[in-house]
């Protein structure tokens, strides 16, 4: 067992929010837990005797509410200060990032080392109050305070010294910012002005629309979409072509619920016969859409691994020359620690890339803002760094969807779902999508970013996540998004 004590101050009220907490072992694969508040802690009991961390959505004023972590510690009688140790942990993470940028004496680092060693020396005063806990609490707030706005500057300098390499070396003379239609959009809807800010049009291929009955199954409205797109001179994605989510899987598949040959056949046909169809349009496929997470038939590891194999070697074999991508939802694996029959992602990635499947890529996908497991807020900093570590597996990257929302989403508090910085509006919404499409565009082996969805509506993850609103005007984000493609297609110093 462990229990991580809590502190209150004048601008958080106890107990935490712990609807999203979850621990963590090595690797941060996400843990089967047990997590409760009981007098003035957490108590944590995993279902192993190995060191963990625990990872919470946790209120940090004059930053945000964000979901952050401890550092692994083994179990002990006596609590450990959580305040103590989340700032462990950032401390941590900013002396590995930083090293790993090669961001020591870099010029121009100088405000930065020093918010950094701030951070450092308020979080030896936390050590050496340890015997005080409620001071030792609030010192160690004030380190996290500083470590999580040097890791949010550290990232936009890291950024903005690769963009400039970027520029210089004609990375951005190919297609690379992007955004996702709607399932069943009007072709309409790719307007002019749409079409100036994105050269990549990402078209749904959702099963269940495509094919509600076992009969052939109709593209009507993708036709329209694909012939729209192509008429704007854009870059076409289709997919994802297989997502087993409750929202994608045809009604009537469930009749195989349990004969996985015959869901693995029927998933043949619709990935052969949508690739074939559009193989002279649509130059891009996601081929696999959060099968490692979210299934409505409880795959097995091996059958998971066998239907990403089965989807990418067909669109392959259909589509020789066109760009195949595997889709990583939720890249930070909460979900794992809920579902034990899922598989942790970077897991899944790395067996994708050890067991031979042909593909190109992977799609990662950021929504945040929802008070949801794998949809809560975290900083630039562990975006940033989780980018790194996928691009370790050594496979292009493409942000397939980047999402957050434009008001909060839990009746004005930030507790629930999260917040960066302040409540979630159009300007905050504005400055996160630019400031994360830096971030990822910066990174030489991310080939492209898409935004999602575009228009407000119940029909999305976020429902205010659009980029326009309802009666399709625009939001202050489209304008800094266009001004940012423009910056970058300038060159640098333009």
């Amino acid at each position: 067992m462990h229990r991580f004590a809590c502190y209150p101050s004048d601008r958080r009220k106890l107990p935490p929010d712990l609807h999203g907490a979850h621990l963590v072992g090595s690797d941060n694969v996400a843990l089967r837990a047990d997590i409760t508040w009981e007098s003035g802690s957490i108590r944590c009991t995993p279902r192993i005797p190995d060191p963990i961390g625990l990872s919470l959505l946790w209120p940090v004023p004059d930053f945000g509410t964000i979901q952050l972590q401890t550092t692994r510690v083994p179990t002990r009688a006596a609590p450990y200060n959580l305040h103590v140790e989340l700032a462990r942990h950032q401390l941590m993470r900013l002396t590995v990032k930083r090293e790993e940028w090669g961001l020591f004496d870099y010029p121009g680092m100088d405000e930065i080392a020093t918010r950094v060693d701030r951070c450092r020396d308020l979080f030896v005063l936390a050590l050496q109050n340890l015997d005080a806990p409620a001071t030792a609490a609030r010192h160690a707030d004030q380190s996290l305070l500083e470590g999580l706005l040097a890791g949010e500057e550290m990232s936009r300098f890291h950024a903005s010294v690769f963009l400039v390499r970027r520029q210089q070396s004609g990375g951005f003379s190919r297609p690379f910012l992007g955004i996702v239609l709607p399932d069943g959009a009007k072709s309409g809807l790719l307007t002019p002005q749409l079409a100036e800010i994105f050269d990549l049009t990402c078209i749904p291929f959702v099963w269940r629309s495509i094919q509600p009955t076992e009969q052939a199954p109709s593209y009507n409205g993708i036709d329209a979409c694909v012939k729209a797109a192509a008429a704007a001179g854009q870059m076409i994605r289709g997919g994802p072509l297989l997502n087993f989510g409750v929202q994608s899987v045809p009604d009537w598949m469930y009749i195989w619920e349990h004969d996985f040959e015959a869901i693995y056949e029927a998933a043949r046909e619709h990935v052969e016969h949508a690739v074939r169809r559009f193989s002279k349009q649509i130059s891009s496929w996601i081929v696999v859409s959060g099968l490692q997470a979210d299934n409505v038939f409880g795959f097995s590891f091996e059958q998971t691994m066998e239907l990403t194999r089965m989807a990418a070697t067909v669109a392959k074999q259909v589509a020789p020359r066109a760009q195949v991508l595997i889709d990583l939802t939720q890249p930070w694996g909460e979900y794992y620690a809920r579902n034990q029959q899922t598989v942790p992602p970077l897991l899944y990635a790395d067996m994708a890339v050890q067991s031979g499947i042909n593909f190109d890529g992977f799609g990662l996908q950021f929504i945040f803002g929802l008070a949801t497991d794998g949809y809560h807020v975290r900083d630039p900093f562990q975006v940033s760094s989780l980018i790194d570590k996928v691009a370790n597996l050594g496979k292009a990257l493409h942000v397939t969807a980047l999402a957050a929302p434009s008001q909060p989403t839990n009746g004005g508090a930030g507790g629930a779902s999260g917040e960066w910085h302040a409540p979630w509006s159009d300007e905050v919404q504005a400055d996160w999508l630019t400031t994360v499409c830096e971030i990822a565009l910066s990174k030489p082996y991310v080939e492209s970013v898409c935004l999602e969805p575009l228009v407000d509506g119940p029909g999305n993850i976020l429902t205010s996540g659009g980029l326009l609103r309802q009666d399709l005007t625009a939001k202050p984000a489209l304008a800094k998004l266009s001004e940012m493609r423009k910056r970058l297609l300038a060159g640098p110093g333009k």
